[in-house]
């Protein structure tokens, strides 16, 4: 921040907002990425949790459940974080939306399922894909 945000925000702390406590959690919250063992970082986000439980911010109680609920997948982060390339992932469910998207005139989940193998696997598609009587 620059002196003049710095001024600001300790100008606002002083008032004691609901608002405030919440913009000084959600900062906090970022230091949870900057941790590099998954055992370090779980420990942090049950102090977090904690705190924000103990706080009278109905919202971010909220959001503290939630992420207690979702902790195990949350953590796999550090797990996956130097074996899968997020590019080769985020590319796969680009492909899988617009595939989706312009299947309008499937009618059933099962042939939608047939189609993203073709698509998503490279499978080679039948000449004929319908039986016409």
């Amino acid at each position: 921040m620059t002196e003049n945000q710095t001024i600001k925000l300790k100008d606002l702390l002083s008032y004691n907002l609901k608002s405030i406590q919440a913009y000084l959690l959600k900062e906090e919250s970022r230091l949870f990425w900057e941790y590099l063992s998954p055992a370090w970082a779980e420990k942090f986000m049950d102090q977090w949790c904690k705190k924000i439980m103990r706080s009278r911010l109905e919202l971010m109680k909220k959001i503290a459940r939630m992420i207690r609920v979702h902790k195990p997948l949350i953590l796999n982060w550090f797990a996956a974080r130097d074996e899968v390339s997020l590019g080769a992932v985020e590319g796969l469910n680009n492909k899988l939306k617009a595939s989706i998207r312009s299947s309008y005139g499937f009618r059933t989940p099962k042939a939608i399922k047939i189609m993203l193998y073709h698509k998503l696997g490279a499978l080679p598609e039948p000449e004929l894909t319908h039986r016409f009587c």
